[in-house]
C-alpha cells in the first residue's frame, strides 16, 4: 500500500515536473512569438527603402549599405556568420547594359526601343544581332513531354527567331485540363521559353507581351529590361543562349501578323487547343544590339543561430535584398526604393531573427537566413546559391521565402502560392489556426508567383519551399476600407519608383505573416521528422 502511494505520488510529481516544463516552453514560445511588432518593422523598412540605399541594385552603391545593415541587426541578433567566418558569398555576376538606340527591323517596319519593344542579350558579348532571321511563330513555345505537348515539333530553328505567346495554354483557353488550368506552370515562364528556344538553336526570341497573362504592364518590361542586365558569369560567355531575347508590344504582334497575310487572334486562339507553328511569311527580323560588359561581383547574405541537437539540419529562410536602383535618364524621381518590394522580406527577416534571439531555448535544428542579391535579374543569387550551396542541400530541411509583405492590415485567411505542394502547408495551417485565419489558394496563380521568387530555386533541387502571405479577406469593415484606399494609392507602383515606404501603410498584417513564419519555422526545426512533398508536386527530393 506504502509503495503504490508512493508511486502515485512520484507519479504526480512527474506529471507536475512535464507540465511545468511544457507550460515554460510555451511560454517561452510565445514571449518570442509576441516580440515581432510593427514598430520594429517599420524602422527597418524606413532604413531599408530610404533614398541613401539608392534602389539597392547588385553591385551598386546601396550593396555595402545593405550589407553593413543586415551584418549589424543579424550580430546583435546573436546570429554567426554563416559561411565560414564571413557573413557574404560572393556571386559572379555579368551586368550587360544594351545601347539605348536599337532598332527592331521587320519587313519595311522599323520598331522603337521601350516604345514598341525591347531586345537584348544574355550573352557576355559586345555585339549580338539578328540579320534577316526569318520569324516563326512557336505557340507558346512549349516542349512538355509529360503533357504530350511540342509547339517545336518538325521545326528546324537554327538561325530563326521564334516569336511565343506568354503564360500557358490553359490559362486563356478556360481548359482546365491543359496543363494546369489558370495556373502558371514553369513553362508559362518568360525565364522558360528563352531557356527553351535556346535548346531548339534558335537565334532569338521574341515574347509577345499582353497585360493580363503576363500579369504585369508593359511599363514592367520597359523598365525591368533595360539599362544593366544582369546574369551569372560563365567562362564560355553564355553561348549555349540565344543571340537575341526581347519583347513586343502586343499591337506590334499583331501589325506583324497582319504583314504576314495572317490573322493573330485565330493562330492564338489554335496556340491554346493543340501545339502550333507557323512561318510568318518569310518575314525577317533584324536588329543589332552592341552592349558594355561589365563582370562584378555581388554577394549573398547568410547568418545562422545554430540548433542545440541537430545543428547541422537547417530550416532556411530566404528574401532578397535587391531592388532596381536608380535611372539617370527619367525626369523627377528617378530611385527605385523598393520598399514594398523587398524592405519588407528583409525587415520580416531581420523581425525573425530578433524572435529567435529571445528564445531561452533554441530550436533543435539550425535556423539560417539568407538575403539573396539579384532577384530582380531573374532569381540570380538564389540561383548560385542553389547550385554553390553553402548549406548542403541533403542538410536543408525546408526553405520559407518571404517577399513583399502585406501592407493592407490584418486579414482572416493566408494566402498560399503553390498550395498543397508539400507538407509545410500542414505547418501553415495550424499556424494560421492560432490566429483564427484560413489558408486559401494564393491570388491570381494564372501569374505564376510560385515559380517568380527565391523559394524556386529551393524546390527545383528538391528542397520543400514555401511561399504565402497576406490574404484577401479583410478582418474587419475598417480595414476593408482602409485596403480599398491604399490598393488605390500603391496600384502601379510595382517596380515603379513610387514604391516608397508610406507612414500610412497598416502593417498589423504584415506582423501577422512573420508570426506565421516564426510558429512554422519553431516547429519545423523541433519536429521528428522532415517535411516532404506531395505526390502530386512537381517536386521531389533526390534520393
Amino acid at each position: 500500500m506504502i509503495r503504490n502511494t508512493l508511486l502515485l505520488s512520484l507519479t504526480g510529481l512527474l506529471g507536475s515536473a512535464l507540465l511545468s516544463t511544457n507550460s515554460l516552453a510555451n511560454q517561452d514560445f510565445q514571449q518570442a512569438y509576441d516580440s515581432i511588432n510593427t514598430q520594429d518593422l517599420t524602422k527597418h523598412i524606413k532604413e531599408i527603402a530610404s533614398d541613401k540605399y539608392m534602389g539597392r541594385s547588385p553591385t551598386g552603391p546601396g550593396e555595402k549599405l545593405i550589407l553593413d545593415y543586415m551584418t549589424k541587426k543579424f550580430k546583435e541578433a546573436g546570429f554567426q556568420p554563416g559561411n565560414g567566418d564571413s557573413y557574404l558569398q560572393a556571386v559572379e555576376l555579368v551586368e550587360i547594359t544594351g545601347n539605348e538606340d536599337q532598332v527592331l527591323t521587320i519587313g519595311d517596319k522599323k520598331y522603337q526601343y521601350r516604345k514598341d519593344m525591347v531586345t537584348g542579350t544574355s550573352r557576355t558579348s559586345e555585339f549580338e544581332q539578328l540579320k534577316n532571321s526569318e520569324l516563326v511563330f512557336v505557340g507558346y513555345g512549349i516542349n512538355a513531354p509529360e503533357y504530350n505537348w511540342n509547339d517545336y515539333a518538325g521545326l528546324d530553328m537554327k538561325g530563326k527567331t521564334a516569336v511565343i505567346l506568354v503564360n500557358d495554354p490553359g490559362y486563356e483557353s478556360g481548359n482546365e485540363e491543359l496543363f494546369q488550368g489558370k495556373t502558371m506552370t514553369y513553362y508559362g515562364r518568360w525565364t522558360y521559353k528563352y531557356e527553351e528556344a535556346s535548346r531548339q538553336g534558335a537565334a532569338g526570341a521574341i515574347i509577345v507581351h499582353e497585360t493580363a497573362p503576363a500579369s504585369y504592364p508593359w511599363s514592367v518590361v520597359e523598365n525591368s529590361w533595360t539599362g544593366p542586365q544582369y546574369g551569372l558569369w560563365k567562362d564560355d560567355g553564355n553561348k549555349s543562349r540565344i543571340a537575341v531575347e526581347g519583347w513586343v508590344q502586343h499591337a506590334v504582334a499583331k501589325e506583324i501578323f497582319a504583314k504576314a497575310g495572317l490573322n493573330f487572334d485565330k493562330l492564338k486562339k489554335q496556340a491554346m487547343t493543340k501545339p502550333t507553328s507557323k512561318k510568318l511569311g518569310g518575314l525577317t527580323a533584324s536588329v543589332e544590339v552592341k552592349s558594355k560588359v561589365k563582370k562584378s561581383t555581388s554577394y549573398n547574405f547568410i547568418a545562422t543561430l545554430p540548433g542545440t541537437k541537430t545543428p547541422d539540419e537547417h530550416v532556411v529562410f530566404t528574401a532578397h535584398w535587391d531592388h532596381i536602383g536608380f535611372d539617370d535618364t527619367k525626369k523627377g524621381d528617378k530611385i527605385y526604393n523598393g520598399a514594398h518590394d523587398n524592405a519588407t522580406g528583409i525587415s520580416g527577416l531581420i523581425e525573425l531573427a530578433q524572435a529567435f534571439s529571445e528564445l531561452k531555448e533554441r530550436p533543435a535544428r539550425s535556423i539560417t537566413m539568407l538575403a539573396v542579391t539579384a532577384e530582380e535579374q531573374g532569381l540570380l543569387g538564389s540561383k548560385y546559391y542553389g547550385e554553390n550551396p553553402i548549406i548542403p542541400i541533403d542538410q536543408t530541411v525546408a526553405n520559407l521565402n518571404m517577399d513583399s509583405l502585406n501592407i493592407l492590415g490584418k486579414v482572416k485567411d493566408v494566402s498560399v502560392r503553390g498550395k498543397g505542394k508539400s507538407e509545410l502547408d500542414d505547418y501553415l495551417a495550424r499556424a494560421a489556426e492560432k490566429q483564427n485565419r484560413v489558408l486559401v489558394q494564393g491570388e491570381n496563380p494564372s501569374a505564376g508567383y510560385y515559380y517568380r521568387s527565391d523559394h524556386f530555386n529551393f524546390a527545383k533541387v528538391g528542397v520543400p519551399a514555401m511561399y504565402a502571405g497576406g490574404g484577401s479577406e479583410p478582418l474587419d469593415a475598417e480595414t476593408a476600407k482602409y485596403r480599398k484606399k491604399m490598393s488605390l494609392i500603391v496600384r502601379g507602383c510595382y517596380h515603379q519608383p513610387c514604391d516608397e515606404f508610406r507612414k500610412s501603410w497598416d502593417l498589423s498584417g504584415a506582423v501577422q505573416d512573420v508570426q506565421l513564419y516564426f510558429d512554422v519555422a519553431y516547429n519545423v526545426a523541433n519536429a521528428k521528422t522532415w517535411p516532404q512533398w506531395s505526390t502530386t508536386s512537381e517536386f521531389q527530393r533526390t534520393k
